[in-house]
């Protein structure tokens, strides 16, 4: 069996998921499959295209864009902070803080465990704190 040499690329899938972007090689197989990946700017659709050092990836993930130049191509799934060093992530900081600052705004629709359905008054109170931060 040939193991690929770091001239050769590995497969963007492959790399989504030693990079750990996805839970399984399928997810991120799927995800390229739906043409929403693009490889420098140009959408792809084929998962056994190349990635290459230098390139950069840009995909929906959660409720973010993800913009990331890979680093390294790895060799292995390994732990979190091996992971980590195979990219960069190319977005911008206040593009992180606004993200933050969306997911900060929906606290108070929390309700503790165990108090039960909110109340009618509660769905009005809520909806009417919704319209007035947009």
């Amino acid at each position: 069996m040939n193991m690929p040499s770091s001239d050769s690329g590995l497969r963007l899938d492959k790399w989504l998921w030693y990079a750990r972007f996805f839970k399984t090689r399928s997810a991120a197989t799927k995800l390229i499959s739906s043409k929403k990946l693009r490889l420098n700017g140009e959408v792809i659709s084929k998962p056994h295209r190349q990635a290459q050092i230098g390139q950069t990836l840009t995909f929906p993930q959660a409720n973010q864009i993800r913009v990331i130049q890979i680093d390294a191509l790895g060799t292995r799934r390994g732990p979190a902070g091996e992971a980590a060093e195979l990219y960069t992530d190319l977005a911008p900081p206040e593009a992180r803080k606004i993200q933050e600052k969306e997911l900060d705004n929906t606290v108070f629709e929390s309700r503790n465990p165990g108090a039960g359905r909110p109340t009618k008054k509660d769905r009005r109170d809520t909806q009417r704190l919704k319209d007035t931060l947009e």
